[in-house]
């Protein structure tokens, strides 16, 4: 017997009035509020586990009441509050439990520690440069030597977001096993690459006359920016172990 998800975790048992629902269906419906959603979407959704369809013996998905509305959760937090789906899966697995946590409301700001606060979907987090120096463990002839690489990058507005001081972290990583700003070029030529293609995609989604569908771009390019980024990583992998097998 079908087991009818709840909050889309999947416990209880089917009822006979349980309206299971395909793909297609839950597409049709979702479209009603988020015109821009994708089968493709809910794939990804499903595959980050936010949801749960059940499947019937030939492969196919069927969603039930439940999994339609939580995928109208996600979708909804990530474009009013500009949340990742790990903030969302955290917070929804929270109501499950009977919890009420309080979503972040754009322009609200926390502490992060080390000088960096972390704002709305307006603001990004910001810190100066001698806290990025810190946090990096490097000194100002270094940390002038990758902006002179293009690796760093103030914001304009001043300051360093939180981004920057992951990449300053990772190049200061990578420069202990002898990888030099020279060598990481190509990594930012690459990104630089995959962030315009990125934008490509999002660009319907910003000229959209919907102002619901503008602000939606925003999440769904950090959608896109997960995906290239595990796909890279995986293509890495399978690079090294073509050459070290």
């Amino acid at each position: 017997m079908l087991r009818t998800p709840t909050g889309g975790a999947g416990d209880g048992t089917a009822t006979a009035d349980t309206r299971w629902v395909s793909i297609g269906t839950v597409l049709t419906r979702l479209r009603e509020e988020f015109p821009e959603v994708t089968i493709s979407k809910i794939r990804f959704l499903e595959a980050e586990g936010l949801v749960e369809p059940q499947r019937t013996p030939s492969g196919y998905r069927k969603f039930a009441p439940g999994d339609v509305e939580r995928l109208a959760q996600v979708l909804r937090m990530q474009r009013d509050h500009y949340l990742p789906l790990k903030v969302i899966r955290e917070h929804l697995d929270a109501l499950a439990r009977g919890e009420e946590p309080v979503l972040p409301s754009p322009g609200t700001q926390r502490d992060l520690g080390d000088g960096v606060w972390e704002a709305g979907a307006a603001t990004a987090a910001r810190i100066g440069r001698g806290e990025l120096l810190a946090a990096a463990q490097v000194d100002e002839e270094e940390l002038a030597e990758w902006e002179s690489y293009g690796l760093i990058v103030a914001a304009p507005e001043g300051g360093y977001d939180a981004e920057m001081v992951t990449v300053a972290k990772l190049v200061a990583d990578l420069g202990r096993f002898g990888l030099e700003p020279r060598h990481l070029r190509a990594m930012r030529a690459s990104a630089d690459r995959e962030a315009g293609l990125v934008e490509q995609l999002v660009a319907p989604l910003r000229l959209h006359r919907n102002p619901q569908t503008r602000a939606h771009a925003e999440a769904t390019a950090n959608e896109l920016a997960e995906l290239s980024v595990r796909l890279h990583a995986a293509l890495v992998q399978t690079a090294l172990r073509s050459r070290l097998h």
